[in-house]
């Protein structure tokens, strides 16, 4: 190399079209707080991301699923000493059951990774206490009835059947679920005919079906519910249920495309609570958030009529 050829590079420093300078990570954080809050001070979203072009990150989903909760939400009032508003609440309660983890593992992705949304997120027992205290505000997002429904039941396994009775503290029991055994809960989904959950109850594994039949009478009148015959009791069915035998009535499927999607999505088919009150919350959630996001870009019918159901995209 010659004498000027090494000038040229001791002295060349390259071009930069852009300086580098790292993104303030606080002040992205607190714009995006800001915008939270400033949509419970009276402002509506009119339209709300995602639903008209697809979101390019999860910030953008939570953000969006906080305006689809805040939307739906009636008029619930802050508790003076509440650190959460209810929408926030009911958000970070969907978000638990779309990611369909346990308690411990949850709390550490959501504050890892978006703390800076809910800077005021309380410790983590607190944070569940307050998904069990407030379960019945996803009641709101049950949908309607409609002239036709199906019901089904759904095995959920808490434990290992090995491990049945080692715990004094054991919340469920021993039945079969998908012709297996299992230790746990038994859910019972009312939908209608789009898919949705209209209703739904619980009970330990080792119930009968036909013990959730008050679930089909609170509909009596304005939907015609078919079930499976393991919902037929020797007392009497109500007078809106009509059992169909195995290979009849196939719309009655719709309700395993529902199943596969909670247990695809949501991993629902194993959660880990210990407390019965828990669980229950967990289902709750776990039915809203179901509703909220099959309907996230509205029914989009088939030219056969059929209406196809998803929520893998939004698998978190």
């Amino acid at each position: 190399m010659s004498t000027g050829e090494a000038n040229y590079f001791r002295y060349y420093k390259p071009m930069v079209l852009v300086s580098y300078k790292p993104i303030n990570t606080i002040v992205l954080a607190g714009l995006i707080v800001m915008v939270i809050h400033f949509l419970h001070a009276g402002r509506t979203c009119a339209t709300l991301p995602g639903t008209e072009e697809s979101m390019t990150t999860t910030i953008d989903f939570i953000t969006a699923f906080f305006c689809q909760v805040d939307d739906h939400l009636p008029a619930i009032p802050k508790h003076p000493e509440a650190h959460l508003w209810p929408s926030e609440v009911v958000t970070l309660g969907l978000l638990h059951a779309l990611k369909g983890v346990g308690n411990r593992a949850f709390y550490r992705w959501l504050t890892r990774d978006y703390r800076a949304l809910f800077p005021r997120l309380p410790e983590r027992t607190r944070l569940f206490r307050l998904l069990k205290t407030h379960q019945d505000w996803t009641r709101v997002f049950l949908a309607a009835p409609t002239v036709l429904g199906v019901i089904d039941t759904y095995g959920i396994e808490l434990i290992h059947p090995m491990r049945e009775g080692r715990s004094p503290q054991q919340i469920g029991r021993k039945g079969v679920s998908n012709h297996r055994w299992i230790v746990g809960g038994k859910l019972c989904l009312l939908l209608n005919q789009w898919g949705l959950v209209v209703g739904w109850a619980c009970d330990t594994a080792n119930v009968a079906d036909n013990s959730f039949q008050w679930l089909i009478r609170q509909v009596d009148g304005r939907m015609i519910v078919l079930s499976d015959t393991g919902f037929h009791a020797a007392e009497g069915d109500p007078a809106n249920l009509k059992l169909c035998q195995r290979g009849a009535w196939q719309d009655r499927m719709l309700v395993e495309t529902v199943l596969s999607m909670l247990t695809l999505v949501c991993h629902f088919k194993q959660v880990m609570h210990r407390g019965w009150a828990y669980f229950q919350a967990r289902l709750a959630f776990t039915m809203a958030a179901f509703n909220v996001l099959v309907q996230w870009h509205g029914f989009q019918p088939y030219a056969s009529g059929f209406v196809p159901l998803s929520m893998a995209e939004f698998s978190l």
